[in-house]
């Protein structure tokens, strides 16, 4: 049996909009926007944290439901309102000296090609953008905001065959 974490990931970051959620923000009447995460993400998140797998948030966005999500899963790398997300991700790895190769990220759209291009493991989920999709050494059978982080979850810590 095999890992796949070989040579070992030590950070999974995550996209939000169109990974750790469908993509879509619905808009209240109030004008506040929601979003909705998954449960087994939340859970497979803990999981890596307590397997010693730092996780991150990097999203353009900025939302007061992703610093509630990451309060909740005991996440502490949270960007937010990013623009550029390879220098966030850069400078969180330098941080935690880390190199590319033992980082992972996960996105869906173009502004996540120069991070998948950078990564050691680059992930896009099944729904992603073409662009992303060709950008990632793994493509998950899982939608955007349809359980990407447990699969994901499994991939690393679980053997697998050859």
């Amino acid at each position: 049996m095999r890992w796949l974490n070989e040579p070992p990931i030590k950070l999974v970051a995550f996209d939000v909009d169109g990974v750790l959620t469908d993509g879509r923000i619905h808009y209240l009447s109030s004008g506040a926007a929601m979003l909705s995460f998954h449960v087994h993400d939340g859970a497979a998140i803990k999981r890596l944290l307590h397997n010693g797998i730092e996780v991150a948030l990097v999203t353009g966005r900025e939302s007061p439901m992703v610093t509630e999500r990451a309060r909740e899963l005991g996440i502490r790398h949270v960007f937010q309102r990013v623009e550029d997300k390879l220098e966030a991700l850069q400078g969180l790895a330098a941080d935690l000296s880390l190199r590319a190769e033992e980082c992972a990220y996960v996105g869906d759209d173009w502004p996540d090609l120069e991070v998948l291009g950078w990564v050691g493991l680059p992930i896009a989920p099944a729904d992603a953008q073409p662009e992303a999709r060709a950008a990632a050494e793994i493509v998950t059978d899982s939608a955007g905001g349809r359980g990407v982080a447990a699969e994901i979850c499994r991939l690393l810590l679980e053997p697998h065959e050859p």
